[in-house]
């Protein structure tokens, strides 16, 4: 998620609307304090609502954990998980060398 100045809107117009087609968040301030949330117009935006797909690309950009960003959309977190699955966007993330050291573990 990108963030942007009011002053950008005017002087980087074209770079704010490229990060949108490109399908990522940018958020708007004013004198450091968030004002609007750009969100890109696609078919999740559509199909979903604004608060879904905001949760959506929020929870896929690793700024919201899954119950808070359930809890944006309206949702219970099993709600939630089933609208990722449907959008392809996998709930577990484990940190690289993570699983590795979960298998080592059973293995002790």
């Amino acid at each position: 998620m990108h963030t942007f100045t009011i002053r950008d809107l005017r002087d980087r117009t074209a770079e704010i609307v490229r990060e949108a087609e490109a399908g990522h968040l940018s958020v708007v301030t004013k004198h450091g304090q968030p004002v609007f949330v750009a969100v890109p117009f696609d078919e999740a935006l559509l199909r979903e609502g604004v608060l879904v797909s905001l949760a959506t690309h929020l929870f896929k950009a690793a700024e919201l954990s899954l119950s808070r960003a359930a809890r944006l959309a309206g949702m219970s977190i099993l709600e939630f998980m089933d609208t990722l699955a449907r959008a392809g966007i996998a709930v577990a993330r484990p940190e690289p060398g993570e699983l590795e050291q979960e298998l080592q573990a059973l293995g002790d």
